[in-house]
């Protein structure tokens, strides 16, 4: 089973406003041109679950239309969910690694990972196999971040990178093993 993360960040390293807002990305998706996705529908066509976290899902209940149909969508909270794509989603809550344990005993093949505590927590875990992390060209200068503390060095290979001509840099990372010694 593979486990990835597709996101985008600002250039300071954030993913959302402090209120979970997303309106700076959507201002900068104005600059994509019609017909660009930067490889996200390829990304999703591989994709059978797709894990996000509370947060993630609140600021999705926002959207005027729900941007997963036909994919398996969980979110991951101890709380009910409400809204009005509370009924297209599966609520869970556990360890990362229970939870992955449990969508493989379940034939999950290819997990999406959206939200960044959860993407922490995956991170954290030694779960997460891939990265694609397309920087927006814009300093927020405060928000939730997408990286957290890790108890070691994390180290990373480039698999591949992409410049696109409206800003966007698009870089694909391999996760390694945490090295010990490092981090904070």
């Amino acid at each position: 089973m593979r486990v990835s993360v597709f996101i985008a960040t600002s250039l300071d390293g954030y993913i959302a406003r402090a209120d979970g807002s997303l309106d700076w990305l959507e201002a900068q998706n104005a600059r994509i041109p019609p017909g660009e996705d930067c490889g996200y529908g390829d990304f999703m066509a591989d994709i059978d679950v797709l894990l996000m976290g509370r947060a993630t899902f609140d600021q999705v209940s926002t959207f005027p239309e729900w941007p997963y149909t036909g994919k398996r969508v969980i979110v991951l909270s101890h709380r009910p969910l409400s809204g009005p794509y509370a009924s297209h989603v599966a609520r869970q809550a556990g360890e990362p690694g229970e939870i992955l344990a449990a969508l493989q005993s379940q034939g999950a093949r290819h997990i999406y990972l959206d939200g960044g505590q959860t993407i922490q927590a995956f991170l954290r875990a030694g779960l997460v196999d891939d990265l694609v992390i397309t920087c927006v060209p814009v300093l927020l200068g405060g928000g939730r971040r997408l990286f957290g503390q890790l108890a070691a060095d994390l180290p990373l290979e480039i698999l591949s990178s992409r410049s696109y001509p409206f800003g966007f840099v698009q870089t694909a990372y391999r996760v390694g093993r945490a090295l010990p010694g490092g981090g904070s």
